[in-house]
Parts: C-alpha cells; structure tokens; sequence
C-alpha cells in the first residue's frame, strides 16, 4: 500500500512540475515557436502534418501513422436514424478527407461497430484508421470482446485497439495484473487482429497519469492516450494540463474527444462549435474525435479542418477567459463530475 502510495504521489508530482513549467500553453509554444512539419503542414512539434486537399493530417505519435485532424465518433454514429443514414454519414466523412473512425465494443449494445462494418465494405475499409475500445478488465473478457469487435466491424484487424473508460484508480492495476486486459491485448497483438494499442477516460487526469505509471512499471508503452481536451478542460480538473504534457514528451498520440462536451459548451454562449473544434485541434493533439449523428455535423467537421490555422496565445488567452466562469464548477464537463456518462459504472458484469 505504502509502495502504491509513494508511487501515486510520484506521479501526480510529475503533473505538478509540467504545469508549474507552464502547463497548458508551454507545449502549444513550441509547437507555434518550432513547427516541424512538411511544407504546406501545421502540425505541432511532436506530430508533425500534411495536408491533402482540404484535411489537414497529422502524425499518430510514434506509430507512423498519418491520421486525420478530426476524426468520427462512434457513439453519434450509433444515433443516427437508422443504419443507411449511418452508412451515409460515415463514407461522407471518409469521401470528405476523414480516416480516423473511432467506436467501442459497448455503443449503443454494439450497434455502432455493426453500422460502422457495414459502411466500411466496398473498399472504404482500406482507406481508414479503424479504431475501437474494450470494457474487459480481465484477459478473458477483454479477448471475448476483441473478437466480438473483428465480427461487427467486418475486419481481420483493428488498427488500433484500447481499453475503454479508465476512470477509476484501482483500474490500471485490474488491466495490469497477472490476468488483466493488458495480456489480451498483447495476444491480440501477436496474433495480427491487432495493431496499436492505448487507453481512454474522461473522469479525472490523475487516473490517466496512474495509468501511465503502472504501464511504465510494467516495461510497457501506449501508442495512444484518449481524453477530454476543450475549452472547458482548462480550467477543471484539466487533463490539458496535467497529462498533455507528458504524452507530447513521450510521443504518445494524443486523441483529444469532447470538444464540445456533447455540446453543453455551446449552451453557455461563450464559443462557437468551430471555435471549439479549432482550440482543440490547435493543441498538440493527433486527432479531435467529434460526434457526427447527422449530415449537418459531418458538414462541420470537414468545415472546421478545412478553415482551420492554429490559434495564437493571444486568441486562446481569449477565448479561456470567456470560458473560465462557466467551467469552473465543472458543472458543463459532467463527464468528470457525474456517473450519467459511465457505461461500466452501469454494468460492472461488461468488465468480467
């Protein structure tokens, strides 16, 4: 316990030290300061980009992956009104420049990665980075999962595969235990269903920071990090803070998702959908996932990569001012503050 304890604190004091260096803003001036990227590009330092037409893409971390600046959530795909509009959704956003699909074996009781499947027949499947997330906690659930996700999404592997909602601290150390999701994972990895491998959450930044640590104690790495990153963020229990600093350092991709907290921002009159959209991609992330359930979001999405530049310290100085207020209670992240969004909260049985 006392081992755990120390190890914790290590952590967390690794958080305090980048924010005390300068937290959010350091890694996007140097970013804006040092870009090094292909001519025509404007990806950040650490993930260097391109554009092709009209998105912009940019480097997954260390994978060598190129992906697209905002990417297709899966759960909005899930809400669409039926599987042809869905289908329609998702091989618009791919004709439109968008590679990067995300989902989870859990959405909408699997019906996102069967709708998903469906739209990537007909040679789309070779033009995506296809990714989807596991509720499994322990090796056997997690590959029942795995293969369950290969079967939906109609594929043979999946570019990249993660352990879904690590939201509590005890759940890095469920993952990494002797029969923890980890080792499937691994198997999976080995056996070619596989390629990537990262984590998500979106409750609080110390889980992610500890979930780091005990794969570090583990002689293991992440390809990727997913987490909440909007103008929110920075103010409440900020993930932009604590952990986006220690991913850019290791080249751990960074998946920012929520940039419009499932558009409760947009409620307070401070930012507009793209303005959201464009801070978000104006951090050193690899990709800003964002809900599309309609032709209307797609048609924003593509709009928000096709205009985008990034912003200047001035312009996010400005724009975190006017959101401070709102976001201070966390009451607009209710992700972070409420169980409303926590599918294993609500059915503990999909973690075995």
């Amino acid at each position: 316990m006392e081992l755990d304890r120390r190890r914790f604190l290590k952590t967390t004091g690794l958080a305090a030290g980048a924010i005390a260096s300068g937290g959010l803003l350091k890694p996007l001036a140097r970013a804006q300061q040092t870009p090094q990227t292909q001519p025509g590009g404007e990806g950040p330092a650490s993930q260097p980009g391109e554009r092709r037409g009209d998105m912009p893409y940019r480097a997954l971390g260390k994978t060598g992956e190129m992906i697209s600046i905002v990417g297709l959530g899966g759960w909005h795909i899930g809400a669409a009104k039926d599987e042809k509009e869905s289908i329609r959704l998702i091989r618009a956003a791919i004709d439109g420049g968008i590679n990067f699909m995300d989902n989870c074996w859990d959405y909408h009781d699997g019906k996102s990665e069967v709708w998903m499947g469906a739209a990537l027949q007909g040679g789309y499947r070779d033009k995506v980075f296809l990714m989807t997330k596991i509720d499994g906690r322990t090796d056997k659930a997690a590959g029942k999962q795995i293969d369950e996700s290969l079967k939906r999404l109609k594929t043979d592997r999946l570019d990249l595969m993660q352990i879904h909602e690590v939201i509590r601290l005890e759940d890095p150390d469920r993952c990494f235990e002797e029969n923890g999701c980890v080792r499937a994972l691994q198997e999976a990895q080995k056996a070619g269903k596989v390629r990537f491998i990262g984590f998500t959450g979106h409750k609080d930044p110390l889980v992610h920071l500890r979930m780091l640590e005990t794969a570090k104690d583990h002689g293991f790495r992440f390809d990727t990090v997913q987490m909440p990153l909007n103008v929110m963020d920075a103010h409440f229990r900020s993930f932009g803070k604590q952990v986006l600093p220690i991913l850019v350092a290791e080249q751990i991709g960074v998946l920012g998702m929520k940039p419009l907290a499932s558009g409760a921002i947009l409620e307070t009159n401070t930012a507009s959908a793209i303005q959201c959209l464009h801070y978000t991609m104006t951090l050193p992330t690899s990709t800003v996932i964002t809900g599309c359930e309609s032709m209307e979001r797609v048609e924003q999405a593509l709009q928000a990569a096709k205009t985008f530049q990034p912003m200047s310290r001035e312009q996010i100085a400005s724009l975190l001012e006017k959101t401070r207020k709102a976001a201070l209670t966390g009451r607009i992240e209710r992700f972070k503050t409420h169980t409303q969004f926590d599918g294993t909260a609500h059915h503990p049985e999909w973690m075995g």
